[in-house]
């Protein structure tokens, strides 16, 4: 994927313009990973402004594997409270910038106040919370935008501008050399492996058949790793005591060790999560299982190796987008079985499928 379909909607390239530019994302890592599509719309556009993010502790490892970030910003507020004197303590660091203009993603009043603060003279962004005085270049509509990327990304385009066909898709680089030096620090060999991500925001987004996969995948001479945060501790756990000593437990607290996991798998497969948007983005094939969201709105621009939806019977309540099955029975994703996964792990494998597109449905 390029940007040639911005050059069709007739999105003027600047480069005289070089002041920084600030983009204030949302913060869970899959969409922190789709933040790199709005850096690529930014680039095209002005293609001599420097690029920063603000960024928490958590999601700053992405930022070393992102072409055209200029710094991550690091800064954790805490959720739930506006606390104004962390908000002035990072108005004070953002006007030592002279950012030119910052994009405001979320649509709370806590997520525009710093740039206030910093006097940044363009502050991009939804009205949202009703954010007059705020944000000072308004935009409207994002209610008849279909999908999250549309809404931001488009704040990097004119006003006016019509939505490209195609926006480009998130890219992570991570250095060869990088990957073999953490294998080698893991204690891995060579053999191919297949990475399992089991975690994600709410139950209802993970698949149940993860131990099976694992021992599955394994007795065909497979390694097999788990990879997620500390709240995936008690998941691998079980999943290494069903798959047998090829399966190792690589969840742990930096985010790196994810991102170079991913990296360094064969074949990636997971949930919808943000190690999902990771995998996809640094290239690795990925089988992303959907069961209450939809591809079309949450899988990555990247291109997925495989869809994983049940087909075995119509769903009325398929998609629900909720974190938690109102219906208390978890069918969508009970029905995607471990043999229909590991056939098309092994079909990926040896044929080399991936990057199919996801359509909507």
């Amino acid at each position: 994927m390029n940007l040639q379909s911005l050059h069709d909607s007739g999105v003027p390239a600047d480069p005289a313009d070089t002041r920084p530019i600030l983009i204030i994302p949302y913060m869970w890592i899959g969409d922190f990973v789709r933040g790199h599509t709005v850096v690529q719309v930014l680039k095209e556009r002005w293609p001599n402004r420097p690029v920063d993010l603000l960024v928490t502790s958590l999601c700053r490892p992405l930022i070393d594997y992102m072409p055209g970030v200029r710094q991550g910003i690091v800064w954790d507020l805490p959720r739930g409270r506006l606390a104004l004197a962390q908000q002035q303590a990072l108005a004070r660091q953002l006007r030592a910038q002279n950012y030119g203009t910052a994009l405001v993603m979320p649509r709370t009043w806590k997520a525009a106040i710093a740039p206030t603060l910093a006097g940044i003279p363009e502050r991009v962004g939804f009205v949202g919370e009703a954010r007059f005085g705020l944000i000072n270049r308004w935009r409207w509509g994002e209610r008849a935008m279909p999908r999250f990327i549309d809404k931001n990304a488009s704040l990097a385009l004119p006003a006016d501008a019509p939505l490209p066909k195609e926006w480009p898709a998130p890219q992570l680089v991570v250095p060869p050399a990088e990957i073999a030096a953490w294998r080698a620090t893991q204690g891995l060999g060579e053999t191919a492996a297949v990475a399992l991500a089991p975690g994600s925001v709410g139950s209802s987004k993970r698949w149940v058949a993860y131990p099976k996969a694992a021992r599955m995948l394994a007795d065909k001479g497979l390694d097999v790793w788990v990879i997620g945060g500390p709240g995936e501790k008690a998941i691998a756990t079980e999943i290494v005591q069903a798959g047998g000593p090829r399966v190792r437990d690589l969840t742990g607290t930096d985010l790196r060790n994810g991102i170079l996991a991913m990296a360094a798998a064969k074949l990636a497969i997971s949930n919808d999560s943000g190690l999902m948007h990771i995998a996809a983005a640094v290239g690795t094939p990925t089988m992303g299982i959907f069961g209450p969201t939809s591809p079309y709105h949450w899988g990555p621009l990247n291109g997925l190796a495989a869809v994983m939806l049940q087909t075995q019977m119509p769903l009325p309540c398929q998609p629900c987008h909720r974190p938690v099955c109102r219906m208390n029975n978890h069918q969508c994703m009970k029905l995607i079985t471990a043999e229909d996964v590991v056939t098309t792990a092994e079909a990926i494998l040896t044929e080399g499928r991936q990057n199919v597109p996801v359509l909507e449905h």
